[in-house]
């Protein structure tokens, strides 16, 4: 169960996210790692919150070619991303964060 998020909290995240590099780049990298474990609720609202705090919707839209409108829809808690929509995200948010996130296989 997700529980919703305060305003403040929000807000909180969104204002260190834009002082601190570090924080931006474990926030997209934790995101994409929710939806690698198969939760995808969490996925989409840590990367919902990652791109409200840095790129903004707007200026994803632009450059991905999905609307705004699209793109909140996306990540929003009932929202279904197609992969290809997703993939196209993440790697626009690495290339903007100059980031680049990996894979890598451990044994469990």
């Amino acid at each position: 169960m997700t529980m919703a998020l305060t305003r403040s909290f929000k807000e909180t995240v969104q204002a260190r996210a834009k002082k601190d590099r570090a924080f931006r780049a474990a926030l997209l990298s934790e995101g994409v790692e929710a939806l690698l474990q198969g939760d995808v609720d969490t996925g989409k609202s840590v990367l919902r919150d990652y791109i409200n705090a840095t790129i903004g919707f707007e200026t994803l839209a632009e450059r991905s070619g999905i609307s705004a409108k699209s793109l909140m829809r996306m990540f929003s808690p009932s929202g279904n991303p197609q992969a290809a929509n997703l993939f196209t995200v993440i790697a626009l948010l690495q290339e903007s964060e100059r980031v680049a996130l990996e894979v890598r296989v451990e044994r469990a």
